[in-house]
């Protein structure tokens, strides 16, 4: 296990460099510029839609907008925003925040882009099913010459999109709040409860994937908006009661995000990558995972489907992850020696004590397991991609025996491998993305033709 924990940590180290970095801010940085920050003009547009406003039932896809948001939110909206945060400011400082705030602020042109070809360029898998995600928009929008990348998309993403993570910290926090208090696991020796809990996550998840991407999205349209509304409650009714130190946290994160105090050695550039790193994983924009959710809504009007993916970063990012961040801070726990959903517990439990660590429970267990659905799907059809949709069924049984793995895996492990993957698979989604910005911006000046009640937002 230590063997695999340097491997997976040094493969995350060197593909989260600053050429990454680059591509991922500095890309969405040119699609904001590029769209001459449109998206950024049409949130209620886009809520409309979600609304359903514009849903038609004979439209081409599998899901309703909605459904296709929860998905992708379910994707989004997972440990990264409890776990995630925590690990941020633990290996980057509070100024680790700061670039997660770039990272969805960048974020929400780089979906709109993305989640638009996931429309553009849906394609038909083995079996005949329209499918969308970079690596049908690679096959579909640059055609043959282009494959291998759609390849390392599909690739990566078997091994990005895996329920370690998840599964991990569900079980940690479960171990930890639950189990070891109780006396049904031992604080260092914990082996046993771990692989039970694993096999019985790996039954739950199989009688939901078991289905389709129709269940999933019923699923995660229940869950979704429960899980975002339960949460900032908790999260709001523990900010009002140190509302006096909310300055005092923003500050902190804004004099460290540009001086690296709170980071061993004072390194700037730590703090930058952790954030962008941590921000990546928790909105996914630029990484691709979510635009095979979008990829499957019910509309035959790609920019529809990349107005609604924007509200991703904003709800996953700045909202979602700012609470979690303020808690943390606020309640000073970041100081000590706990790390992942253990320190968010601990400040959760700091300020509502005998209450907090347990509704912070019920919150990991329903996001991790949205997360893990979701996951699963994304899994399933890169495998399709690559060997035939008629063959990817069978990673359903590889995907329960991951969940096991990951009840009883170390987290420095699953995060190394995690973080390489998600890197690896930004490569081929920025680069397509990029080469075919041209195309998304020549649907959005047809679309708005068709819409004068909308600004133009400077398109013409």
């Amino acid at each position: 296990m230590q063997a695999m924990e340097q491997l997976f940590s040094a493969f995350a180290g060197f593909m989260w460099g600053m050429p990454l970095v680059i591509l991922l801010v500095g890309g969405g940085f040119f699609f904001v510029l590029y769209s001459r920050g449109l998206p950024y003009l049409h949130f209620r547009h886009a809520l409309d839609i979600v609304r359903g406003k514009y849903d038609r039932h004979d439209d081409d896809g599998h899901i309703p907008h909605f459904q296709a948001l929860s998905t992708a939110l379910s994707g989004t909206l997972g440990l990264g925003n409890i776990a995630g945060v925590a690990i941020a400011i633990t290996m980057g400082g509070p100024g680790a925040i700061f670039w997660m705030w770039i990272t969805a602020v960048v974020g929400v042109a780089t979906k709109y882009y993305t989640c638009t070809l996931a429309i553009m360029y849906r394609g038909r898998d083995s079996q005949g099913q329209l499918q969308g995600g970079p690596m049908y928009v690679i096959r579909e929008g640059l055609g043959k010459r282009w494959l291998p990348l759609a390849y390392l998309f599909a690739i990566a993403g078997m091994f990005g999109t895996l329920p370690v993570f998840q599964v991990n910290q569900l079980v940690q926090i479960l171990r930890d709040v639950f189990a070891v208090p109780a006396g049904l696991a031992g604080s260092e020796s914990h082996f046993g409860f771990d692989l039970g809990l694993g096999l019985v996550l790996c039954a739950v998840v199989l009688a939901v994937t078991l289905g389709n991407i129709q269940r999933v999205g019923k699923v995660t349209a229940k869950l979704v908006p429960f899980m975002v509304l339960f949460y900032l409650v908790m999260t709001l009714l523990v900010l009002a009661l140190d509302i006096d130190a909310i300055p005092a946290a923003f500050g902190l994160i804004f004099r460290d995000a540009f001086s690296g105090e709170a980071v061993a050695g004072g390194a700037i550039t730590t703090v930058i990558l952790m954030g962008v790193r941590r921000g990546a994983f928790s909105n996914e924009a630029g990484i691709g995972t979510e635009s095979m959710a979008h990829g499957a809504a019910k509309t035959s009007e790609p920019v529809r489907e990349g107005l609604v993916a924007m509200l991703g970063p904003v709800i996953d990012t700045l909202l979602v992850c700012t609470c979690t961040a303020l808690v943390i801070l606020m309640t000073g726990v970041w100081q000590g020696d706990a790390d992942g959903v253990t320190l968010t517990a601990q400040a959760f439990e700091s300020v509502l004590p005998g209450f907090g660590a347990y509704a912070l429970t019920i919150m990991v267990l329903f996001l991790s397991l949205s997360t893990i659905f979701t996951f699963w799907y994304y899994g399933s059809k890169c495998l399709g991609f690559l060997i035939g949709a008629q063959h990817q069924h069978y990673y359903v049984w590889i995907y329960g025996a991951l969940v096991v793995l990951g009840a009883v895996a170390s987290l420095d492990a699953v995060v190394g491998l995690i973080d390489g993957m998600y890197a690896v698979m930004a490569i081929p989604t920025m680069v397509s993305t990029l080469l075919l910005a041209k195309r998304v911006n020549a649907a959005t000046r047809a679309y708005f033709k068709t819409h004068p009640e909308e600004p133009h937002g400077g398109w013409g």
